[in-house]
């Protein structure tokens, strides 16, 4: 009789797996949930207030969680480049805030991350982002990882379903992760910030109140203008980054082999000799 036992493991750590990211989700959806209803606006004066370290807690908990849930799937490339990633994002979106763009571009690591190494990674990337970002240069930035989380999310289901395939499909989707992002971002602008986040964004958003706009309705339709341009701008640069890339390192990624993000793998000179063998055999 053949044992069991190795197919039992592997299940319960399947479920191991899906359960740890299932709470790391549900921790990150609260603590979204906590900054919306609860609107506490100190989070915006400092990040060692109580609702900075609820929300610091909270993100990191559920980003920890997500990781433990999908680090078995996260090859040394992928540990190795979360934390360039994340540089980049915070090197980048605090330069376009100090320059008073109306766009942010601060999502291009998290954006490649996830495109080379899956949904999980890309949240991972983009929650840590925040966190340091918010605990060193901008506390503004903290209660808006949620929106990282989606752009981790959407991004790595782009790749998947093969949009960075083709330079014209991942601004596209890009555009489609900002619609959602705008959404999502929007009552954080509104009900804790008043609407004025800086950068180029916060005379958008006086512009639709001078026509009449609530706050929540100015800082929804400021978000469906800038986060689809936005996003879409990101993914671009990150098509062209990815096509810049020599295709061994990206076929390095698992996530990259098993989904054929960037279609079907190059066959090597040594693939093409075994083949040309058994063919002549």
């Amino acid at each position: 009789m053949f044992s069991t036992a190795p197919a039992k493991t592997d299940d319960s750590r399947r479920l191991r797996n899906t359960v740890l990211i299932a709470i790391g989700s549900v921790v990150i959806v609260a603590t979204y949930l906590y900054l919306v209803i609860g609107q506490p606006a100190e989070v915006a004066q400092s990040s060692t207030s109580q609702a900075s370290l609820i929300a610091i807690a909270g993100y990191v908990i559920g980003a920890i969680l997500l990781a433990a849930g999908s680090i078995h799937r996260l090859p040394t490339a992928t540990i190795a480049m979360i934390p360039v990633a994340i540089a980049l994002n915070i090197v980048v979106g605090q330069l376009v805030a100090i320059l008073g763009l109306p766009v942010y571009i601060d999502s291009i690591g998290t954006v490649l991350v996830a495109a080379l190494a899956g949904p999980a990674a890309g949240v991972v990337t983009g929650i840590l982002t925040n966190v340091i970002w918010g605990l060193t240069l901008s506390p503004i930035a903290l209660p808006f990882a949620v929106v990282q989380v989606i752009i981790g999310v959407l991004a790595g289901y782009a790749a998947r379903y093969g949009m960075f395939r083709r330079f014209y499909l991942a601004p596209i989707a890009g555009a489609v992760t900002g619609i959602v992002a705008a959404v999502v971002s929007a009552p954080i602008s509104a009900f804790i910030f008043g609407g004025a986040t800086g950068g180029g964004t916060g005379a958008i958003v006086g512009a639709f109140q001078a026509m009449g706009q609530t706050l929540l309705g100015a800082t929804t339709l400021q978000g469906l203008l800038s986060d689809p341009l936005d996003k879409a701008i990101t993914f671009t640069i990150v098509v062209l980054i990815l096509a810049a890339l020599p295709s061994r390192f990206r076929q390095r990624f698992p996530f990259v082999r098993q989904y054929r993000v960037f279609g079907k793998a190059p066959v090597s000179a040594t693939s093409r000799s075994a083949s040309a063998d058994e063919s002549r055999s």
